[in-house]
């Protein structure tokens, strides 16, 4: 079992993905709520992996909340702690780290945090990151607040404190008003569940209805865990206040052009979720139609990297006609949590977490389709099983453009410097790789597998690529003032 006090071992062969950012979850108006937070959670998972947590509401027994490192399902399944989360009114939290303390997670990180305030105690739990927030942070201590974790997020607690309106929907909107950067907040009171998206867009956010009760996501895939139907996204810079009442909707900040993050669609979502009013898995596929008219090539097989490359192989092979193959068989039982990593397993690198089909690759001619090279380590490896297996060529096909650029908005990046395609170019990748050929989708030819049929209108983008294009859509005020960007670009 998984220590409280210990923090929870990420997989030692994780390091070539950009991290999930975090995913939140809120339910009210359903008796027992935090039971269906739990199943929520479960659902997003795959947003963050480190540490979950849930408040809940009760008239009788107040606020409480339990937070622990790991997996949903190993900790909110549990009978004897979900029966300390009474009530009808409940958040939830899955984390990985993109600010505070990177791998030395500790518990006091683990949201939603919680506030006693003059009108009452507020929950809140955060998908995205401030890009002001060491500025805001020196600034409130200066001021006589006393900080409680690393987290960004905790800045929000502290200006809904300082805030002198008279509800707290009212100081959740004022505290809002002073942050920068990419959020999604949802957030509960005695009696109500309020969700917050920013101005750009930049994470997702969607509501639900359950019975009688509404709920708030990440992603669609969680309220269908929980037999809730999808009523709409939030939009950009929308507040929705939840609650016996019904619903109430206000747009508290400066209006702007929507920047919904395009990564969402090439790998954080899950492919089952709808985001945009689009299937991301019909964006996937067509993401590797695309690269098929962009970067054909003459080969045997597609064969998808799992999971996260599996629609876009489909894509590449419908639209070539090159047969598709799952000629890399993931292990499904190897979690985050494995052994502890001595260097003799640390050199088996990703053959714990995959294994080649020999049968099907040997003398074969094949093209492996992922959605991103990062720092390219994991993709020499897997070159270098399908070549031992036998493969007489290996053609990499990637469903997304060189990522070059860090994000400053919730997602847990490399420096600049250990990003490839910051050094190199696509034919230095490609011989750095030591494969056959190496190809990107354009970023025009992403727009249109996102419904951009035009691509990309470089004057006003309908995304945010700023992990692709350096474009940043919310300047990153903290980056900046320590140098990070000019350090980065030299």
């Amino acid at each position: 079992m998984l220590s409280q006090t210990k923090p929870f071992l990420s997989h030692p062969f994780d390091d070539d993905k950009l991290k999930e950012e975090c995913g939140v979850f809120g339910v009210i108006g359903v008796q027992d709520a935090a039971n269906f937070v739990a199943l929520g959670l479960h659902a997003l998972q795959h947003r963050g992996q480190e540490a979950g947590g849930i408040v809940a509401y009760d008239a009788e027994h107040g606020f409480n909340s339990a937070r622990r490192f790991g997996y949903v399902r190993d900790n909110f399944t549990k009978a004897s702690l979900m029966e300390t989360l009474p009530g009808s009114n409940s958040i939830g939290h899955v984390r990985y780290s993109t600010s505070g303390s990177k791998g030395q997670t500790a518990i006091r990180d683990v949201q939603p945090f919680f506030g006693e305030f003059s009108l009452g105690g507020c929950a809140i739990a955060h998908n995205g990151n401030l890009t002001n927030a060491e500025s805001l942070r020196k600034e409130l201590i200066s001021r006589g607040s006393i900080f409680q974790s690393s987290s960004d997020s905790e800045c929000i607690i502290h200006l809904i404190a300082r805030s002198y309106q008279s509800t707290l929907p009212e100081r959740l909107k004022d505290a809002l008003r002073r942050v920068e950067g990419a959020f999604s907040v949802i957030a509960q009171t005695r009696t109500k569940l309020i969700g917050v998206r920013d101005a750009l867009g930049v994470r997702p956010l969607v509501l639900g209805k359950l019975a009688d009760g509404w709920v708030l996501s990440s992603e669609t895939c969680a309220l269908d865990i929980i037999g809730a139907e999808f009523i709409r996204e939030v939009e950009p810079g929308e507040m929705i206040i939840a609650s016996a009442n019904g619903i109430e909707s206000s747009y508290p900040f400066e209006k702007a052009k929507p920047r919904p993050c395009i990564f969402e669609h090439v790998y954080f979502s899950r492919p089952d979720s709808i985001l945009g009013g689009q299937s991301v898995y019909e964006t996937r596929r067509r993401i590797g139609v695309e690269l098929a008219k962009e970067a054909p090539v003459e080969a045997d097989l597609v064969c998808p990297v799992p999971d996260s490359g599996t629609p876009a192989a489909i894509g590449f092979s419908q639209e070539s006609g090159i047969p598709y193959a799952m000629g890399i068989i993931r292990n499904q039982y190897m979690g985050r949590t494995f052994i502890e990593p001595t260097e003799q397993i640390r050199n088996m690198g990703v053959r714990l977490k995959l294994n080649v089909n020999r049968a099907l690759i040997k003398g074969k001619r094949v093209i492996l389709v992922d959605d991103s090279v990062v720092r390219g380590t994991t993709s020499r490896k897997i070159k270098e099983m399908i070549l031992d297996a036998g493969a007489a060529e290996v053609h990499f096909r990637i469903a997304s453009p060189p990522t070059a650029w860090p994000c400053f908005y919730g997602v847990d990046t490399p420096q600049r410097e250990k990003l490839l395609a910051a050094t190199m170019s696509e034919e230095e990748m490609r011989h750095h790789l030591e494969v056959a050929s190496l190809k990107f989708v354009t970023l025009d030819g992403l727009y249109r597998a996102c419904g951009v049929e035009t691509g990309r209108d470089k004057a006003s983008p309908a995304y945010c690529d700023a992990c692709f294009s350096g474009e940043y859509p919310v300047k990153p005020v903290d980056q900046i003032e320590n140098g990070f960007l000019m350090k980065a670009a030299e």
